[in-house]
């Protein structure tokens, strides 16, 4: 049988998972990364239940467990340190299975990188554009043409692949927020617990990683007209400096620019508020923030790009017909991912309140939500299941509760 041939547009979390899953399918890959490095730079990532389970279908789950890197209580909190919720970290593993780990995101494109093929990843090379025979697709690249029997397309929020296929299409909108990332040396500090303290329009996020680092994050209301921040450190400290501990210690480490400097990512928030009609056309499919990029509100985005990557492969069989196949995946996974991207909308909405009696009511409101409510509330989305898991290791919810 002739080795049938896919290139993937993008060397990210969801490009270099699907190169993965078609890999060990017996396909031969080729990833166009327009970077001149893998490096998932600055941050880190919640690898949830399901993701968890989607990277143990393909092989790579095992390697990224380095203990259970959310110990203690995880929840919400209030800028004076009052807990609005929490479950024990325990209670996800009992619930689902599997704990929610915490990694770097370098060391998840790492991981994924090293179960590749040599010479399946193409450095510095961009996917410019595409033109689909129905046999065969020729791929237009900065270094010449490629001709594949599938395209994946994981380019990215301003997906090029995107933008060809659905032309008509709005595509991403401000989503009304601003946010900055940086990882810190966890050296001297005391054990972190995963939390996030919610303000008036603003948010603190701790989360220990595997590794030992601490993985902060921050977001605030913005807008396509709002004024330029010139200075991070300051205006982290600014905002967030008066809050409960730990957050005055993790600024001060983040302001200590020797002999470690840290990096801060900052980024404006933008989702795909209108779903794309369909995830492919004939040959091609999108995956990842290319066909659903989302707020980072439930921590779904990278999980939904690894559940999109590792669901195409699966289908994507050596003997599957390619645009049969594809129309298959568009059916698995629109509509979930479409409700995933509109809950954390809805959540993002929430937190971004600001009026002191509506945060009151907010406020309110979670305290008196029941721990088990909270958690049940998530089943659909932690306790998915690959369409690769063997049957009698799939274990439903219903029998855990």
């Amino acid at each position: 049988m002739k080795v049938r041939h896919a290139v993937v547009a993008g060397g990210g979390i969801g490009g270099l998972t699907a190169a993965v899953g078609l890999s060990r399918l017996g396909w031969r890959v080729t990833v166009c990364e327009r970077a001149s490095a893998l490096t998932g730079a600055g941050a880190g990532i919640v690898l949830a239940p399901n993701a968890l389970r989607a990277l143990d279908a393909i092989g790579v789950g095992p390697g990224l467990r380095a203990g259970d890197a959310l110990p203690g209580q995880v929840g919400l909190r209030t800028p004076d340190g009052a807990w609005l919720s929490r479950s024990d970290g325990g209670a996800v593993s009992a619930r689902y299975g599997l704990s929610a780990i915490a990694v770097h995101r370098g060391f998840l494109i790492d991981t994924l990188a090293a179960a590749l093929p040599d010479g399946v990843v193409r450095l510095g090379v961009s996917v410019t554009g595409l033109d689909d025979t129905g046999d065969g697709v020729t791929v237009r690249t900065s270094a010449g043409e490629l001709r594949a029997d599938v395209v994946l397309a994981a380019d990215g929020m301003r997906s090029v692949l995107r933008g060809q296929l659905f032309p008509d299409h709005r595509g991403v909108r401000h989503a009304g927020e601003a946010g900055w990332r940086a990882v810190l040396s966890g050296a001297g500090l005391p054990a972190q617990q995963a939390a996030e303290t919610w303000g008036r329009g603003e948010r603190f996020g701790v989360v220990p990683l595997a590794d030992g680092r601490v993985y902060v994050y921050a977001t605030a209301v913005s807008g396509p007209g709002a004024k330029p921040v010139t200075d991070h450190r300051a205006e982290l400290t600014r905002r967030f400096g008066a809050w409960h501990d730990p957050i005055p210690t993790l600024l001060d480490r983040l302001n200590r620019r020797d002999p470690d400097p840290v990096g801060i990512l900052h980024h404006e928030f933008h989702d795909l508020a209108v779903p794309l009609p369909r995830m492919h056309v004939g040959r091609v499919a999108l995956l990842g923030d290319a066909a659903h990029a989302m707020t980072p509100n439930m921590g779904q985005g990278g999980c939904q790009a690894i559940e999109d990557a590792v669901v195409a492969a699966h289908l994507l069989a050596p003997a599957a017909d390619v645009p049969t196949a594809l129309a298959a995946y568009t059916k698995a996974r629109h509509r979930r991912t479409t409700r995933i991207s509109r809950r954390s909308r809805r959540i993002g909405e929430l937190a971004r309140l600001s009026h002191p009696l509506a945060v009151s009511v907010r406020n309110l409101a979670l305290r008196a939500t029941p721990q088990a409510l909270s958690l049940r509330a998530l089943d659909a989305v932690l306790g998915w299941q690959p369409p690769s898991a063997p049957a009698a290791e799939s274990v439903s919810i219903a029998q855990r509760r």
